[in-house]
């Protein structure tokens, strides 16, 4: 069959030119009761909701018809700044049967960064949440150089004179639409995913159907998991990382999505889900982890005892699998003995026993926390990307082969190389178009044999696998022209408990300080195990002999583990979190270091001062 006689439910025979579109069509004949996306109801009794792939494929051709209807046409973009709801994920799919290009907005992106994606990508059309959202975008119709020129709104009576997202659904004759539905090509742009701005205004990945096809592919070869996999869809749909988990990967696996709106209520859906995958970034294993120390400090010392000595034996467990051998048949035993007396108990009270595939990118994960998960048989499989390249370009692999601490080899879709400064050099069929322009062009910083630059510094070992120094321009040069890597120093602060967050500065310095932030959850219960008083809130402890204390030796440490110019000499410890609502994370929880620095410029100084 030729491509122009092909219709959405024929799949071409070469899986990367498989688009969106011809992906929901065959779900929706093959597997049209599975289910394909649930979530929680705002209604009293909090139950779940579920649509089938059948389901979808009919909602996304009402939707479509919907924004047909307010003149959406083939490669309009039109921006979506709601939470992890239906409306959003239906809409994304809806609009790209229309082969228009869905540009999702990270829910707490300020409102310079909202007026620049919204000028740069061009668009006419936003659907936003709520009356919130309004008050911020609603400006913009004003904007003379801004081309926005309606909202819909989807929650009910936060509308005002915008359009309600219901009516945008429709009742459709069978031909209606002919022609103007699932008719994109490989080719042709998905989507536009912003960057979250770590040092500068987002700017916009342009990611092809063939682009995205091609990691997915590349992920598949590299885990292991069952059949029509769950997966709990909790990060923003601006991040990279739960586009392809949340939407892309789940419509090539017909897997089942369950929307979280509320990040903070991610725990009580993994508990309700068991998955059998789950990503974190970094910040989030450190969360957990956190939590985790917490609770296992407060227990008895004989039945910590006894959990001790099975993390000991899991750590073992995944040594062997670590260097490529078969565990002895002696740990073998010893293992699924712990592991179904005292590992699986404790991993299902957190929903996490059915877990198969655990993952992690978007920032170097600290050592600690990685072994302190292999300790209850968990390997988190580390990866790096960009949104730049359609997120993984490498991954560690329970079928391929991990390292702990590295961020795996090369998936299929990608070619790594390292330059002369090291810094990492990727290349291949899931690396993106270019950067959009406002005038619609899009610009490549590919280098004539087609390589991207990545600003990421690091090491390739003799077994290919690739280790994360830090980003290039975050690279501290002291007075006396050493380089230190702050992240490396950070995660060796962090492997305290009550150090939750940590950022080094000394560039053009003779030495580093730091700013320690307490961590929100294992402060306390450090405080409560060592007859500390919390009364007075995070600030009390933070002020509090005992605590500055223990974190002395808590930088003490780290120190013995550091070189003479990686050390910290002094430091200034906080209470209060740094987040994205604060400023000082970026969405997808990357430290913005010079909004970091600029915010504490002045204890900064004073870290220097006799």
């Amino acid at each position: 069959m030729t491509s122009a006689t092909r219709t959405a439910g024929d799949l071409p025979d070469a899986p990367a030119d498989r688009t969106l579109p011809q992906l929901l069509a065959r779900n929706a004949r093959e597997y049209p009761r599975l289910p394909g996306l649930s979530w929680q109801q705002a209604e009293a009794d909090g139950g779940w909701a579920t649509l089938s792939w059948g389901e979808i494929h009919e909602r996304t051709r009402s939707l479509a018809a919907g924004y047909a209807a307010l003149g959406v046409g083939r490669g309009d973009r039109v921006l979506l700044m709601m939470s992890n709801r239906p409306e959003h994920w239906l809409s994304d799919l809806a609009l790209v049967r229309l082969g228009a290009v869905p540009v999702s907005v990270y829910g707490t992106a300020a409102p310079e960064q909202i007026t620049h994606i919204a000028r740069n990508c061009r668009a006419r059309l936003a659907v936003v949440e709520g009356a919130a959202q309004v008050a911020v975008w609603e400006p913009l119709l004003a904007d003379a150089d801004t081309p926005l020129e309606r909202l819909v709104v989807a929650e009910p009576g936060g509308t005002g004179s915008h359009l309600p997202y219901t009516e945008l659904l429709r009742d459709l004759a069978p031909d209606e639409l002919s022609g103007q539905l699932d008719a994109s090509r490989p080719e042709d742009t998905l989507t536009v995913v912003y960057t979250s701005g770590t040092s500068g205004e987002p700017k916009g990945v342009v990611l092809t159907h063939r682009q995205v096809m091609s990691n997915a592919l590349a992920l598949d070869a590299v885990v292991e998991l069952p059949p029509h996999v769950e997966h709990i869809c909790y990060l923003p749909f601006a991040h990279i990382a739960e586009r392809m988990l949340g939407i892309y990967l789940p419509c090539h696996r017909a897997s089942h999505v369950y929307l979280c709106a509320d990040p903070t209520g991610v725990a009580a859906v993994v508990r309700k889900v068991r998955p059998a995958q789950f990503f974190g970034v970094p910040r989030i294993w450190e969360k957990l982890s956190a939590t985790v120390r917490g609770i296992l400090s407060l227990m008895p010392d004989e039945q910590r005892a006894v959990i001790d000595q099975a993390f000991e034996t899991a750590r073992e467990h995944v040594g062997h699998r670590e260097q490529g051998r078969t565990p002895p048949a002696e740990l073998e035993k010893r293992y699924a003995r712990v592991r179904e007396d005292v590992l699986l108990p404790m991993l299902a009270a957190g929903g996490l026993d059915r877990v198969t595939w655990s993952a992690s990118a978007s920032a170097p994960m600290p050592v600690d926390v990685v072994r302190f998960w292999a300790g209850f048989g968990i390997v988190i499989m580390d990866a790096w990307g960009l949104t730049e390249t359609t997120g993984v370009a490498t991954s560690n692999s329970p079928r391929a082969g991990f390292r702990l601490g590295s961020v795996g080899r090369p998936v299929e879709s990608a070619e790594v190389r390292l330059a002369e400064d090291g810094e990492i050099l990727v290349r291949g069929a899931s690396v993106f178009s270019g950067y959009l322009q406002p005038d619609g062009s899009v610009l490549s910083p590919l280098d004539a044999d087609g390589w991207l630059a990545t600003g990421d510094i690091g090491r390739m070992d003799e077994d290919g696998y690739l280790w994360l120094t830090d980003r290039k321009k975050e690279m501290i040069i002291t007075s006396t022209g050493k380089n230190v890597s702050p992240a490396l120093v950070e995660n060796a602060l962090k492997e305290h408990p009550l150090i939750g967050q940590a950022m080094v500065h000394g560039d053009n310095r003779s030495y580093l300080v730091a700013l320690l932030v307490l961590d929100a959850e294992a402060a306390p219960a450090w405080a409560a195990s060592h007859g500390v008083e919390t009364g007075g809130g995070p600030a009390a402890l933070a002020e509090h002999p005992a605590v500055r204390a223990e974190v002395d030796r808590a930088v003490a440490a780290a120190n013995s583990r550091l070189n003479r110019t990686e050390q910290i000499k002094r430091y200034e410890l906080l209470a209060q979190e740094w987040g994205p609502a604060t400023g000082e994370l970026t969405p997808s929880l990357k430290m913005r270091r010079r909004v970091i620095r600029d915010k504490y410029a002045e204890a900064l100084s004073g870290l220097y001062e006799d």
